[in-house]
């Protein structure tokens, strides 16, 4: 066996604060700049011996400096995203010309969606990873053949060939996986990592994969992931909590990044019993099906906020994604937390299947009701390799213009008959604008703030932030979604039969 080979694996720098990579659901650069953990890459980082972990955006690496320390490596191992593949496409060209004998590999869901596109972009790509590829670029790091791994694509006398499927990992492989938070201790800072609504600075990683929910609109399950729901061991749990807490003391709160932690009772009852005596803060994803004891154990347990998406206030739009909730069961879910005394950040959609002028403000008066103490409000984006892309491209309402500006933020791409892309923009900025600029929610956010000078300054920066932002997408709305002056991201080209291609 040769020796392995000198790797580098990024998370390159698609736009400034971009945070489109290796754990972000929605690869966006955000409306208050926050950064997901690379948790896709640790797991080979962790490895390959000799590796190293290149988290660029939220530690301030520019292209350029990627590409100088790019000369160091023999082998590249790249996450890619579709809002960022163009930028990456030129950022390995000019990788290329500085190494010319360097491997590139690109992972993430594009290239499992788009193996052939992919590699058509650029022969500087050698070769793409179709579904989780903990193990296929560690066997090419070491020297295995390409015709030998499974769940790759590459190119061989002209021609793409595409390797079979690489089996799914279960709970005895993701056991023997190395702990994500290895490798934030080698390779990463951890106060380089901040979102909003968690405790800052924040550590981040995965308990399960995979997510037996349907939502049309998700990308992981839909791609990397799949939906058979594959757990770690609550012990092999409980052992890296233990390890983060004593490699970063500085550490506010562990996240459990799953697609859905909370989607089985006796588990999660488990990993409470085991948290409890560690006596620390976390947080997680959860859907609203849980009870009042489990989220009773939770909160027992050490739990702080679940991130929740409610998506919509309409009960037609949560079958039409078949989301697998009722508005009834989102009430009693946030009644259950509120007893608990659990924080709740709700995510919401604009834009889904069966959304009218009508249920934008239906969605905002739900929201209201529920008040959450923080929200996201996305714009509903039909990624490729999704139910919704399929549907939205076959019903003609895709628009094949621009997933992103050019400094990463979302767009519209989306648009109806009876709904435009300016209109939807105008009800996020609505969505936002009646939500926060209550007088309870305010005084809520400022009393945090008052007896915390941390607190005051992030606020103060996040707010900054936020109004800019808010500024550019009034704008935007006003001017109808056209002549505008930015660049845009395209939205990749589809099979599909739409009346927009």
């Amino acid at each position: 066996m040769p020796d392995v080979m000198k790797t580098l694996l990024l998370n390159p720098p698609s736009f400034e604060n971009f945070d489109g990579g290796a754990s972000s659901r929605w690869p966006a650069t955000r409306e208050i700049e926050s950064y997901w953990y690379p948790v896709w890459l640790t797991y080979p980082a962790g490895m390959i011996p000799g590796s190293r972990l290149l988290d660029a955006s939220p530690h301030k690496v520019n292209w350029q400096q990627t590409v100088q320390i790019c000369k160091d490596y023999e082998f590249l191992i790249l996450f890619t995203s579709t809002v960022g593949f163009e930028s990456d496409i030129k950022l390995i060209r000019k990788i290329k010309e500085s190494n010319p004998g360097m491997k590139i590999a690109f992972v993430g869901p594009h290239g499992h969606i788009k193996p052939n596109e992919t590699l058509m972009a650029s022969e500087d790509i050698d070769f793409v990873t179709r579904g989780e590829f903990d193990h296929s670029v560690v066997e090419y790091a070491h020297g295995k053949p390409l015709s030998e791994i499974q769940g790759v694509s590459y190119r061989k006398d002209g021609k793409i060939v595409h390797n079979p499927e690489r089996a799914q990992l279960h709970t005895e492989e993701l056991d023997a996986l190395p702990f994500a938070t290895d490798i934030y201790k080698r390779d990463l800072e951890i106060e380089r990592y901040n979102v909003p609504f968690l405790l800052h600075p924040y550590v981040s990683f995965y308990t399960t994969r995979g997510c037996p929910a349907l939502c049309t609109f998700c990308m992981w399950p839909q791609t990397i992931s799949g939906h058979a729901w594959r757990t770690r061991s609550t012990e092999n749990v409980a052992r890296e909590v233990k390890q983060a807490l004593g490699y970063f003391p500085q550490m506010k709160e562990i996240f459990f990044d799953d697609d859905t932690f909370n989607i089985r009772k006796d588990r999660v009852l488990d990993l409470c019993a085991k948290f409890k005596p560690l006596k620390f803060q976390w947080s997680s994803t959860a859907r609203v099906h849980s009870d009042y004891e489990t989220v009773k154990a939770m909160a027992d347990g050490g739990a702080r906020l679940f991130i929740v998406g409610f998506e919509s206030g309409d009960a037609q739009i949560l079958k039409n994604i078949k989301k697998g909730a009722t508005i009834e069961m989102a009430r009693n879910f946030m009644k259950n937390c509120r007893k608990v005394g659990i924080r709740v950040h709700g995510d919401f959609i604009i834009g889904l299947p069966g959304e009218t002028k009508e249920t934008i403000q239906k969605t905002i008066e739900f929201a209201k009701e529920l008040d959450c103490e923080t929200i996201q409000v996305s714009l509903a984006h039909a990624m490729p390799g999704t139910e919704l892309h399929d549907t939205m491209a076959a019903q003609g309402f895709l628009k094949v213009e621009a997933l992103a500006d050019s400094s990463g933020h979302q767009l519209p791409h989306i648009e109806y008959p009876h709904l435009s892309k300016a209109e939807m923009m105008s009800g996020v900025n609505r969505f936002y604008d009646e939500y926060y600029f209550r007088p309870k929610v305010v005084w809520r956010i400022v009393k945090e703030a008052l007896w915390d000078s941390n607190e005051r300054k992030r606020l103060y920066h996040e707010a900054t932030e936020f109004l800019k932002l808010r500024a550019e997408r009034l704008k935007w709305a006003r001017q109808g979604g056209e002549d505008y002056k930015k660049p845009m991201i395209s939205v990749p080209e589809t099979p599909s039969a739409s009346a927009n291609d």
